[in-house]
Protein backbone atom coordinates (compact mmCIF):
# COMPACT_ATOMS: atom_id res chain seq x y z
CA UNK A 1 0.00 0.00 0.00
CA UNK A 2 1.50 3.35 -0.81
CA UNK A 3 2.23 6.40 1.67
CA UNK A 4 -0.49 8.71 0.71
CA UNK A 5 -3.14 6.05 0.78
CA UNK A 6 -2.19 4.98 4.26
CA UNK A 7 -2.11 8.53 5.30
CA UNK A 8 -5.67 9.17 3.66
CA UNK A 9 -7.39 6.24 5.33
CA UNK A 10 -5.80 6.99 8.78
CA UNK A 11 -7.08 10.39 8.64
CA UNK A 12 -10.52 9.29 7.58
CA UNK A 13 -10.41 6.89 10.72
CA UNK A 14 -9.50 9.96 12.39
CA UNK A 15 -12.19 12.36 11.40
CA UNK A 16 -14.93 9.38 12.02
CA UNK A 17 -13.69 8.59 15.24
CA UNK A 18 -14.51 5.19 15.59
CA UNK A 19 -13.11 2.47 17.86
CA UNK A 20 -10.22 1.22 15.34
CA UNK A 21 -10.98 -2.28 14.87
CA UNK A 22 -10.60 -4.83 12.01
CA UNK A 23 -14.30 -4.07 10.37
CA UNK A 24 -13.84 -0.44 10.52
CA UNK A 25 -9.98 -0.47 9.08
CA UNK A 26 -11.38 -2.12 6.21
CA UNK A 27 -14.12 0.00 5.94
CA UNK A 28 -12.14 2.91 5.32
CA UNK A 29 -9.72 0.84 2.90
CA UNK A 30 -12.63 0.26 0.23
CA UNK A 31 -13.87 3.99 0.90
CA UNK A 32 -10.68 5.13 0.13
CA UNK A 33 -9.91 2.51 -2.68
CA UNK A 34 -13.17 2.38 -4.52
CA UNK A 35 -13.20 -1.48 -5.56
CA UNK A 36 -10.30 -3.20 -4.41
CA UNK A 37 -9.52 -6.94 -4.27
CA UNK A 38 -9.14 -9.45 -1.25
CA UNK A 39 -5.70 -9.34 -1.04
CA UNK A 40 -5.05 -5.59 -1.63
CA UNK A 41 -7.52 -5.00 1.52
CA UNK A 42 -5.75 -8.03 3.57
CA UNK A 43 -2.53 -6.24 2.81
CA UNK A 44 -3.90 -2.49 3.72
CA UNK A 45 -5.63 -4.05 6.93
CA UNK A 46 -2.25 -5.75 8.24
CA UNK A 47 -0.37 -2.75 7.64
CA UNK A 48 -2.70 -0.01 9.55
CA UNK A 49 -3.26 -2.48 11.91
CA UNK A 50 0.49 -2.59 12.84
CA UNK A 51 0.65 1.20 13.04
CA UNK A 52 -2.65 1.61 14.87
CA UNK A 53 -2.90 -1.18 17.30
CA UNK A 54 -1.22 -2.72 20.30
CA UNK A 55 2.69 -3.13 19.32
CA UNK A 56 2.37 -2.73 15.96
CA UNK A 57 5.18 -4.82 13.83
CA UNK A 58 7.20 -5.43 17.30
CA UNK A 59 4.37 -7.57 18.53
CA UNK A 60 5.75 -11.07 16.67
CA UNK A 61 8.98 -10.36 18.61
CA UNK A 62 7.64 -9.22 22.15
CA UNK A 63 5.91 -12.69 21.83
CA UNK A 64 8.73 -14.68 21.34
CA UNK A 65 9.38 -15.96 24.63
CA UNK A 66 13.20 -16.25 23.45
CA UNK A 67 13.00 -12.50 23.54
CA UNK A 68 14.46 -10.09 26.34
CA UNK A 69 14.48 -6.70 24.45
CA UNK A 70 13.39 -5.03 21.36
CA UNK A 71 15.87 -2.25 20.00
CA UNK A 72 14.53 -0.13 17.38
CA UNK A 73 17.62 2.15 16.40
CA UNK A 74 16.32 2.78 12.39
CA UNK A 75 13.24 2.33 10.06
CA UNK A 76 15.24 -0.94 8.82
CA UNK A 77 16.99 -1.91 12.05
CA UNK A 78 15.27 -3.55 14.39
CA UNK A 79 16.97 -5.54 16.58
CA UNK A 80 16.11 -8.21 19.67
CA UNK A 81 18.23 -9.94 22.62
CA UNK A 82 17.57 -12.56 24.51
CA UNK A 83 18.56 -16.38 23.99
CA UNK A 84 21.82 -15.87 21.32
CA UNK A 85 22.71 -12.71 22.35
CA UNK A 86 22.03 -9.30 20.20
CA UNK A 87 20.58 -10.16 16.41
CA UNK A 88 19.01 -7.93 14.14
CA UNK A 89 15.35 -8.96 13.12
CA UNK A 90 13.63 -9.43 9.53
CA UNK A 91 11.15 -6.94 10.78
CA UNK A 92 11.13 -3.31 9.05
CA UNK A 93 9.03 -0.22 9.22
CA UNK A 94 8.08 1.90 5.92
CA UNK A 95 10.11 4.84 7.26
CA UNK A 96 11.00 7.14 10.17
CA UNK A 97 6.99 8.78 10.56
CA UNK A 98 6.11 5.33 11.53
CA UNK A 99 8.52 4.51 13.87
CA UNK A 100 7.50 7.86 15.71
CA UNK A 101 3.75 7.46 15.18
CA UNK A 102 4.21 4.01 17.26
CA UNK A 103 6.35 5.51 19.94
CA UNK A 104 4.41 8.23 20.45
CA UNK A 105 1.47 5.94 20.35
CA UNK A 106 3.09 3.53 22.75
CA UNK A 107 4.10 6.29 25.27
CA UNK A 108 0.03 7.59 25.14
CA UNK A 109 -1.18 3.91 26.42
CA UNK A 110 1.45 3.94 28.89
CA UNK A 111 0.17 7.18 30.46
CA UNK A 112 3.04 9.61 29.06
CA UNK A 113 3.97 12.55 26.72
CA UNK A 114 6.23 12.22 23.99
CA UNK A 115 6.75 15.01 21.78
CA UNK A 116 9.15 17.95 20.50
CA UNK A 117 8.54 19.83 24.18
CA UNK A 118 8.94 16.47 25.39
CA UNK A 119 11.39 14.01 22.97
CA UNK A 120 11.96 11.55 25.47
CA UNK A 121 9.63 9.27 27.63
CA UNK A 122 10.05 6.12 30.36
CA UNK A 123 6.77 3.89 31.36
CA UNK A 124 5.28 1.06 31.66
CA UNK A 125 3.17 -0.37 28.49
CA UNK A 126 -0.37 -1.47 29.97
CA UNK A 127 -1.61 -5.05 30.77
CA UNK A 128 -3.62 -5.10 27.42
CA UNK A 129 -0.53 -4.35 25.04
CA UNK A 130 1.32 -7.80 25.65
CA UNK A 131 0.76 -10.57 27.13
CA UNK A 132 4.43 -10.12 29.10
CA UNK A 133 5.25 -6.84 31.02
CA UNK A 134 6.88 -4.14 28.73
CA UNK A 135 9.02 -0.83 30.00
CA UNK A 136 9.07 1.51 26.89
CA UNK A 137 11.63 3.58 26.49
CA UNK A 138 11.70 6.32 23.63
CA UNK A 139 14.04 9.21 22.26
CA UNK A 140 12.87 11.60 19.30
CA UNK A 141 14.84 13.47 17.20
CA UNK A 142 17.00 15.77 17.31
CA UNK A 143 17.82 14.63 20.80
CA UNK A 144 18.06 11.51 19.17
CA UNK A 145 21.18 11.88 16.40
CA UNK A 146 19.77 8.98 13.69
CA UNK A 147 15.85 9.17 14.35
CA UNK A 148 13.37 7.74 16.65
CA UNK A 149 14.88 5.47 18.93
CA UNK A 150 12.58 2.57 20.96
CA UNK A 151 13.59 0.36 23.24
CA UNK A 152 11.20 -2.20 24.84
CA UNK A 153 12.14 -4.11 27.75
CA UNK A 154 10.39 -7.43 27.92
CA UNK A 155 9.77 -8.95 31.61
CA UNK A 156 8.37 -12.23 32.04
CA UNK A 157 7.34 -13.97 35.21
CA UNK A 158 10.34 -15.20 37.38
CA UNK A 159 8.67 -18.54 37.69
CA UNK A 160 12.21 -21.36 37.65
CA UNK A 161 12.44 -22.91 40.89
CA UNK A 162 16.12 -24.37 42.02
CA UNK A 163 15.70 -27.53 40.10
CA UNK A 164 15.17 -25.94 37.11
CA UNK A 165 18.13 -23.03 37.39
CA UNK A 166 20.28 -26.41 37.97
CA UNK A 167 19.36 -28.08 34.69
CA UNK A 168 19.53 -25.07 32.79
CA UNK A 169 22.95 -24.99 34.39
CA UNK A 170 22.94 -21.59 36.53
CA UNK A 171 24.32 -23.34 39.23
CA UNK A 172 25.30 -26.81 39.81
CA UNK A 173 23.75 -29.33 42.35
CA UNK A 174 26.00 -28.74 45.27
CA UNK A 175 25.34 -24.48 45.11
CA UNK A 176 21.52 -25.77 44.67
CA UNK A 177 22.06 -27.12 47.79
CA UNK A 178 23.61 -23.98 49.37
CA UNK A 179 21.34 -22.15 48.19
CA UNK A 180 18.38 -24.06 50.15
CA UNK A 181 20.88 -23.99 53.17
CA UNK A 182 20.49 -20.05 53.47
CA UNK A 183 16.47 -19.84 52.45
CA UNK A 184 16.28 -22.58 55.73
CA UNK A 185 18.46 -20.20 57.69
CA UNK A 186 16.49 -17.40 57.47
CA UNK A 187 19.65 -15.46 56.12
CA UNK A 188 18.64 -11.93 54.21
CA UNK A 189 20.35 -11.26 50.82
CA UNK A 190 20.79 -9.21 48.09
CA UNK A 191 20.74 -10.80 44.57
CA UNK A 192 23.10 -8.44 42.64
CA UNK A 193 24.02 -8.79 38.95
CA UNK A 194 23.85 -6.26 35.86
CA UNK A 195 21.20 -5.83 33.72
CA UNK A 196 19.80 -9.43 32.33
CA UNK A 197 21.75 -11.21 34.53
CA UNK A 198 19.01 -13.33 35.85
CA UNK A 199 18.93 -11.59 39.15
CA UNK A 200 14.90 -11.58 39.66
CA UNK A 201 14.75 -15.38 38.46
CA UNK A 202 16.98 -16.58 41.04
CA UNK A 203 14.97 -14.71 43.63
CA UNK A 204 12.13 -16.20 42.52
CA UNK A 205 13.20 -19.69 42.54
CA UNK A 206 14.73 -18.82 45.89
CA UNK A 207 11.42 -17.67 47.17
CA UNK A 208 9.78 -20.91 45.59
CA UNK A 209 12.26 -22.28 48.07
CA UNK A 210 10.58 -20.71 51.19
CA UNK A 211 9.00 -22.81 53.45
CA UNK A 212 4.70 -23.02 52.92
CA UNK A 213 3.70 -21.84 56.43
CA UNK A 214 5.78 -18.57 55.93
CA UNK A 215 3.97 -15.26 54.29
CA UNK A 216 6.17 -13.57 51.71
CA UNK A 217 5.49 -9.79 50.80
CA UNK A 218 6.72 -8.73 47.80
CA UNK A 219 7.49 -4.97 46.81
CA UNK A 220 7.73 -4.48 43.05
CA UNK A 221 8.34 -1.68 40.70
CA UNK A 222 6.51 -4.27 37.73
CA UNK A 223 4.64 -7.66 38.17
CA UNK A 224 7.67 -10.07 37.34
CA UNK A 225 8.30 -12.24 40.23
CA UNK A 226 5.95 -15.37 40.51
CA UNK A 227 7.41 -17.91 42.58
CA UNK A 228 5.66 -21.33 43.15
CA UNK A 229 4.51 -20.59 46.78
CA UNK A 230 1.10 -20.68 48.45
CA UNK A 231 1.20 -17.59 50.83
CA UNK A 232 3.55 -14.58 48.05
CA UNK A 233 1.50 -11.51 48.15
CA UNK A 234 2.64 -8.76 45.82
CA UNK A 235 2.16 -4.85 45.93
CA UNK A 236 3.22 -2.97 42.92
CA UNK A 237 4.10 0.73 42.12
CA UNK A 238 1.87 2.81 40.12
CA UNK A 239 4.06 5.60 37.91
CA UNK A 240 2.52 9.27 38.17
CA UNK A 241 -0.46 9.69 35.43
CA UNK A 242 0.34 12.27 32.54
CA UNK A 243 -0.80 14.98 34.78
CA UNK A 244 2.15 13.91 36.91
CA UNK A 245 -0.39 12.92 40.09
CA UNK A 246 -1.44 9.79 41.63
CA UNK A 247 2.25 8.46 41.64
CA UNK A 248 2.48 4.88 44.58
CA UNK A 249 6.59 4.17 44.97
CA UNK A 250 8.43 1.88 46.09
CA UNK A 251 8.91 3.74 49.03
CA UNK A 252 5.77 4.06 50.34
CA UNK A 253 4.66 0.18 49.64
CA UNK A 254 7.91 -0.95 51.53
CA UNK A 255 5.93 1.21 54.60
CA UNK A 256 2.67 -0.51 53.91
CA UNK A 257 3.94 -4.03 53.36
CA UNK A 258 5.21 -3.90 56.94
CA UNK A 259 1.46 -3.47 57.77
CA UNK A 260 1.22 -6.37 56.37
CA UNK A 261 2.05 -9.23 58.41
CA UNK A 262 5.14 -10.89 56.45
CA UNK A 263 7.77 -13.38 57.72
CA UNK A 264 9.74 -12.18 54.64
CA UNK A 265 9.99 -9.07 53.20
CA UNK A 266 11.05 -9.13 49.71
CA UNK A 267 12.00 -5.82 47.31
CA UNK A 268 12.10 -7.33 43.60
CA UNK A 269 14.43 -4.88 42.52
CA UNK A 270 15.96 -1.94 44.99
CA UNK A 271 16.93 0.66 43.21
CA UNK A 272 16.04 4.16 45.12
CA UNK A 273 15.42 5.70 47.95
CA UNK A 274 13.48 2.75 49.53
CA UNK A 275 16.42 1.13 50.53
CA UNK A 276 16.42 3.17 53.43
CA UNK A 277 12.64 1.65 54.33
CA UNK A 278 14.03 -2.18 53.32
CA UNK A 279 16.99 -1.90 55.79
CA UNK A 280 14.80 -0.46 58.60
CA UNK A 281 12.61 -2.69 58.08
CA UNK A 282 14.93 -5.60 57.85
CA UNK A 283 16.63 -4.29 61.15
CA UNK A 284 12.98 -4.93 62.89
CA UNK A 285 13.12 -8.47 63.16
CA UNK A 286 12.07 -9.12 59.06
CA UNK A 287 14.68 -12.10 58.90
CA UNK A 288 15.07 -14.01 55.59
CA UNK A 289 13.96 -11.08 53.11
CA UNK A 290 15.51 -10.35 49.85
CA UNK A 291 15.51 -8.03 47.19
CA UNK A 292 18.01 -7.47 43.93
CA UNK A 293 20.24 -4.73 43.34
CA UNK A 294 22.52 -3.79 39.92
CA UNK A 295 26.03 -4.38 41.05
CA UNK A 296 28.85 -5.45 39.21
CA UNK A 297 30.16 -7.38 42.05
CA UNK A 298 29.45 -8.05 45.51
CA UNK A 299 32.31 -5.94 46.70
CA UNK A 300 30.90 -2.94 45.09
CA UNK A 301 27.50 -3.24 46.63
CA UNK A 302 28.07 -1.37 49.38
CA UNK A 303 28.88 1.67 47.48
CA UNK A 304 26.13 1.16 45.12
CA UNK A 305 23.93 0.97 48.55
CA UNK A 306 25.31 3.88 49.70
CA UNK A 307 24.37 6.21 46.72
CA UNK A 308 21.19 4.52 47.11
CA UNK A 309 20.77 5.80 50.38
CA UNK A 310 22.03 9.24 50.14
CA UNK A 311 18.24 10.08 48.11
CA UNK A 312 16.65 8.82 51.26
CA UNK A 313 19.11 11.07 53.56
CA UNK A 314 20.68 7.97 55.27
CA UNK A 315 24.36 9.03 56.21
CA UNK A 316 27.22 7.12 54.52
CA UNK A 317 28.06 5.64 58.57
CA UNK A 318 24.47 4.83 58.96
CA UNK A 319 24.21 3.10 55.85
CA UNK A 320 27.23 0.61 56.87
CA UNK A 321 25.60 0.34 60.47
CA UNK A 322 22.24 -0.69 58.53
CA UNK A 323 23.88 -2.85 56.34
CA UNK A 324 26.44 -4.76 59.03
CA UNK A 325 23.15 -5.55 61.16
CA UNK A 326 20.78 -6.82 58.50
CA UNK A 327 22.43 -8.34 55.03
CA UNK A 328 23.69 -11.50 55.93
CA UNK A 329 24.65 -13.17 52.10
CA UNK A 330 25.10 -11.43 48.60
CA UNK A 331 24.50 -13.81 45.98
CA UNK A 332 26.12 -12.45 42.50
CA UNK A 333 24.55 -13.11 39.20
CA UNK A 334 26.66 -13.31 35.77
CA UNK A 335 26.02 -13.48 32.07
CA UNK A 336 27.76 -15.91 30.26
CA UNK A 337 27.10 -15.76 26.94
CA UNK A 338 23.90 -17.44 26.83
CA UNK A 339 23.79 -18.58 30.05
CA UNK A 340 23.27 -16.76 33.34
CA UNK A 341 25.07 -18.30 35.91
CA UNK A 342 25.64 -17.70 40.11
CA UNK A 343 29.00 -16.54 39.72
CA UNK A 344 29.66 -15.65 43.56
CA UNK A 345 28.12 -15.80 47.49
CA UNK A 346 29.89 -12.99 49.74
CA UNK A 347 29.35 -12.56 53.60
CA UNK A 348 29.02 -8.55 54.65
CA UNK A 349 31.86 -8.29 57.30
CA UNK A 350 32.57 -5.07 59.16
CA UNK A 351 35.92 -3.53 58.95
CA UNK A 352 36.23 -0.29 61.39
CA UNK A 353 33.48 1.61 60.19
CA UNK A 354 32.99 -0.17 56.64
CA UNK A 355 31.52 -2.88 55.37
CA UNK A 356 32.90 -4.78 52.92
CA UNK A 357 31.70 -7.96 50.87
CA UNK A 358 34.34 -11.00 51.15
CA UNK A 359 33.99 -13.99 48.53
CA UNK A 360 32.93 -17.12 50.62
CA UNK A 361 32.51 -19.47 47.35
CA UNK A 362 33.00 -18.47 43.67
CA UNK A 363 32.42 -20.13 40.36
CA UNK A 364 31.72 -23.57 42.58
CA UNK A 365 33.80 -23.97 44.76
CA UNK A 366 34.73 -22.42 48.47
CA UNK A 367 36.91 -19.38 48.90
CA UNK A 368 39.07 -18.98 52.18
CA UNK A 369 36.12 -16.83 53.21
CA UNK A 370 34.23 -19.65 53.12
CA UNK A 371 34.15 -20.06 56.87
CA UNK A 372 32.42 -16.81 57.10
CA UNK A 373 29.44 -18.38 55.74
CA UNK A 374 29.31 -21.76 57.33
CA UNK A 375 29.54 -20.09 60.81
CA UNK A 376 26.07 -18.78 60.33
CA UNK A 377 24.70 -21.32 58.86
CA UNK A 378 25.38 -23.58 61.95
CA UNK A 379 24.56 -20.42 64.26
CA UNK A 380 21.27 -21.61 63.13
CA UNK A 381 21.81 -24.71 63.05
CA UNK A 382 21.45 -25.59 59.77
CA UNK A 383 23.44 -28.35 58.56
CA UNK A 384 26.54 -27.16 55.62
CA UNK A 385 25.76 -29.00 52.67
CA UNK A 386 29.26 -30.16 51.44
Amino acid sequence: MRADLVDRVRRRLADDGADVSSATVAAAIRAEFGVAGHEEVLSALRQLRHELVGLGPLAELVDDDAVTDVLVTAPDQVWTDGVGGLRRSDVTFSDEASVRRLAQRLAHAAGRRLDDAQPFVDGWLPAAAAAARVRLHAVLPPVAAGGTYLSLRVLRPAAHDLAALTALGTVDAAGAALLRAIISARLTLLVSGGTGAGKSTLLGALLGAVAPTERIVCVEDAGELEPDHPQFVRLVARPPNVEGAGEVGLRELVRQSLRMRPDRLVVGEVRGSEVVQLLAALNTGHEGGAGTLHANSPAEVPARLEALAALGGLSRAGLHSQVAAAVRVVLHMRRDGDRRVLAEIGVPHRRGDDVEVLPAWRDGDWTEHGSALTRLLTEREVMVPC
